[in-house]
């Protein structure tokens, strides 16, 4: 068994930040560059999955090992985690990043309200409330200013929406009751969405495409451009993996959603630099109040084992067994 980790709360959320919003951008890049969603995404699962298993067999990592109960368990999960990239993957295929930016913006506030209701997490207190207000406020103003909207956008954008805040919050549930490690819940996840991606190929027609363009050597499937772009979607991938699912351990489910959302500060910055359709001047002033309400946000008062210091647990899953006996006993403590 390798040694124990500790991984606090501020590597893990810095790192999800920077993952999260380079990510939106070298995605939306990636499609540009190689537009065709389903075989993207499927490419990333296939090298976090495979990532994940050579590592955990040279040595350098530890994951649990894949057993049919286990994936049973977690296939819900994976299939809401499937769909919420499927539509995000879609939505900045067919829309610029400012409108993934505002309808990611939307997901906190709906993401407290689900918490309160299904996690039996305590209602945001005013302030916070407040602030979640703000955020949503700030967000519609920023995208105010642009018209550049179809329906077929807004349709992947709604549903990149649902899939979003069920993902959010279903993950968090995940991740507190199965009692998987980080590494394991990347691998799980990553090797399970795997599996599906077939099936959504098919059904969306994409198969015929690529084929196509195997046929007649079109389609960028072997540009070196395109090749650079996914290489790097696949890497960030991969980190986003870990530090999303480490971050999720570490804080509430509607605090691991802002700090997604306040750290877009990073995405619309390259945005405005390297494309030519963003907000104006007084959309980014907008922003600067959806960062602001971020800043003013403040996590829900939640029962210590919620609102874990650092990733603790994943460290006492690692360590053996008789700790995983010992957070089960936990779970039943609390009822």
């Amino acid at each position: 068994m390798p040694p124990q980790k500790q991984y606090t709360t501020p590597v893990v959320v810095i790192g999800y930040a920077l993952c999260s919003s380079l990510l939106a951008i070298i995605n939306k890049y990636a499609i540009t560059q190689f537009n065709y969603p389903g075989l993207l995404t499927a490419l990333q699962y296939l090298s976090s999955s495979l990532s994940v298993f050579l590592l955990s067999k040279l040595g350098f990592l530890h994951h649990d090992p894949f057993t049919i109960s286990t994936a049973k368990k977690f296939f819900p999960a994976a299939l809401v985690f499937y769909l919420a990239i499927f539509t995000n993957t879609n939505l900045l295929r067919h829309a610029n990043v400012d409108t993934f930016i505002v309808f990611r913006s939307l997901t906190p506030l709906l993401v407290a309200i689900a918490d309160s209701l299904f996690r039996n997490q305590p209602l945001p207190s005013n302030f916070t409330f407040l602030s979640l207000l703000l955020i949503l406020a700030s967000a519609f103003g920023y995208v105010a200013t642009d018209s550049a909207f179809t329906l077929t956008a807004y349709s992947w954008a709604f549903a990149y929406l649902v899939t979003i805040t069920t993902e959010m919050v279903y993950i968090k549930h995940m991740v507190m009751n199965l009692g998987l490690n980080t590494w394991g819940f990347v691998f799980y996840n990553n090797f399970l969405s795997l599996m599906m991606a077939p099936f959504f190929w098919f059904l969306t027609g994409e198969n015929v495409q690529v084929f196509h363009a195997l046929g007649s050597g079109s389609g960028n499937l072997f540009d070196l451009t395109a090749f650079v772009a996914v290489s790097l979607s696949c890497v960030f991938g991969l980190l986003i993996s870990f530090f999303g699912f480490a971050a999720r351990k570490a804080v509430s489910a509607t605090a691991f959603t802002v700090t997604g959302v306040v750290n877009k500060f990073l995405t619309v910055a390259i945005n405005v630099t390297i494309w030519d359709k963003h907000a104006s001047p007084v959309g980014l002033i907008c922003l600067l109040f959806t960062i602001v309400g971020g800043v003013l946000y403040q996590q829900s008062v939640t029962g210590p084992r919620d609102a874990l210091p650092s990733v603790a647990m994943q460290a006492d899953i690692e360590i053996g067994i008789g700790d995983k006996d010992d957070l089960e006993g936990e779970k039943l403590r609390k009822g």
